[in-house]
């Protein structure tokens, strides 16, 4: 039961209201290659340790701005206490519905730690009669004052039996 749980979390909470604040998480190089195997996206800045230290602007390697981005449900999902799998036709289930906004603000060295804040900005029935919810995202980065990743996340609520 826990997206119905979540659901009923995030119901009761006002526009503005902070959801959560992740715990850290460190993204190694290994997460970069296996990011970069699954997107077929072999650029050295990203995977050749060697090369981005002799040729990049970062001196080193960094994550792709789209893995920050694919981190978002794990982050939100620390920062929301959420742990272990559920069964969809029980608890109903959440759908990326996409982005209003989203910016790569910092780079994300091999070996950063990244945590999640989010807010809920907003919470509205659409034009299908489904749950939208906004949230405002930021990825920090331990030790960094600039943030990786700030996004306005949207999600659709499908209910169970839905």
């Amino acid at each position: 039961m826990v997206n119905a749980q979540v659901e009923d979390m995030l119901s009761s909470l006002a526009p503005g209201a902070e959801v959560g604040i992740s715990p850290w998480l460190t993204v190694s190089q290994a997460m970069i290659d296996t990011f970069a195997h699954a997107t077929l996206d072999p650029d050295p800045m990203h995977i050749d340790p060697q090369w981005s230290a002799a040729n990049g602007p970062f001196g080193g390697t960094i994550a792709f701005g789209f893995l920050t981005l694919s981190l978002l449900t794990h982050l939100l999902h620390g920062a929301m206490g959420i742990r272990g799998a559920h069964d969809p036709r029980r608890s109903g289930y959440y759908l990326n519905y996409g982005f209003d906004r989203v910016r790569l603000v910092a780079p994300l060295r091999a070996g950063g730690r990244v945590r999640g804040c989010f807010t809920l900005l907003e919470r509205k029935i659409d034009e299908r009669k489904r749950l939208v919810t906004t949230f405002d995202c930021t990825v920090e980065i331990a030790g960094e004052t600039r943030p990786a990743l700030v996004a306005q996340w949207l999600t659709v609520w499908v209910p169970p039996n839905a």
